[in-house]
């Protein structure tokens, strides 16, 4: 793994404007003109805030020219194959995501994100360019369900499927995340407020401050709850199941750390790194099902993944049984 490289941030000069993107490129990161094509390529540069992927373009006087590298000093190499594909049909596809897998693209790469893999997956198979939209997110190292729209037709219904509470007719969300530590409830419910702090981070808020204007923005403070219940319990953890009743960002991973029992592997909110004899590279946190009415049949329909290799092997050590 090579060292990771910092932002390259530059105000084009006048002496410098005019030139080809990717000669100027070459200059200021002091790379090889193929290297300068890749970073371009992939997705890596930016001219005044918009991405580039035109070595060609010529770079006028004034403009801010920013360089992104991949933090971890590698890019990702993703291949998208029929067996990642959970189920699908003419306009939505549900899709098994592996930890590590960035669910959009990222500053620093395009070609390693799943959208471009799942793209070109579709368009190799099927011959025409698909016009894909995930229809949710989940986080880099968020294994799990996740379902893409195939056809632009489909999406404000699903926007709508999403939106909406389970009681009322949304999709019905189940993760299962193995917290630290002994959680003694075997059910229980969380309900916080959620919001940005001061340097941009996700975090809770009370409850009784929700709809109040976030202290660090101009956007409120939004209710968040989940439903949690005890699958199985080790003297190091506790694998729980999670039903999301609102969709906040990283919503049972703020709420379990909330609780003091933040979830294994995720050091962003305190989660150890490691359990037992094994180090974890990433937190255990899996969508395991989505169940919903279809938007154009109204048939009812649930899409399950199985636990990624990693999760089982730890559940092994702790001798927790696979959940259902």
């Amino acid at each position: 793994m090579n060292s990771p490289r910092p932002k390259i941030e530059h105000l084009v000069t006048a002496e410098q404007g005019g030139q080809v993107l990717g000669a100027l490129l070459a200059t200021l990161a002091r790379v090889s003109a193929n290297e300068a094509r890749e970073l371009i390529l992939r997705g890596a540069v930016w001219v005044d805030r918009r991405r580039v992927q035109q070595q060609e373009t010529l770079v006028p006087p004034g403009v801010e020219l920013a360089v992104h590298f991949p933090p971890s000093g590698s890019y990702d190499s993703l291949a998208i194959t029929a067996r990642d594909i959970l189920w699908e049909d003419d306009v939505l596809l549900a899709l098994n995501k592996r930890p590590g897998w960035h669910a959009n693209y990222t500053p620093w790469d395009v070609w390693g994100t799943l959208p471009y893999a799942l793209a070109t997956f579709i368009r190799d198979r099927d011959g025409h360019e698909p016009q894909l939209h995930l229809a949710h997110q989940l986080d880099r190292d968020t294994s799990g369900v996740l379902l893409v729209s195939k056809h632009p037709a489909v999406n404000p219904a699903l926007q709508q499927l999403f939106a909406a509470k389970t009681a009322e007719g949304g999709i019905r969300k189940t993760y299962f995340a193995l917290a630290a530590g002994q959680i003694e409830a075997e059910t229980f419910e969380v309900r916080t407020g959620h919001g940005r702090g001061r340097h941009g981070l996700f975090r809770v808020y009370p409850l009784e401050q929700v709809g109040q204007t976030l202290p660090y923005g101009t956007q409120r403070i939004r209710a968040m709850e989940t439903q949690f219940s005890v699958v199985a319990r080790h003297p190091l953890a506790t694998l729980v199941k999670a039903t999301p009743i609102t969709g906040r960002t990283h919503q049972i991973r703020l709420h379990l750390a909330h609780i003091g029992h933040p979830i294994a592997g995720d050091t962003r909110y305190g989660g150890p790194a490691s359990i037992g004899t094994r180090a974890l590279d990433h937190h255990l946190l899996h969508a395991a099902r989505l169940e919903f009415s279809h938007p154009h049949t109204g048939r009812y329909i649930q899409f399950a993944a199985p636990l990624p290799l990693a999760w089982q092997a730890v559940l092994a050590e702790l001798a927790m049984s696979q959940p259902a």
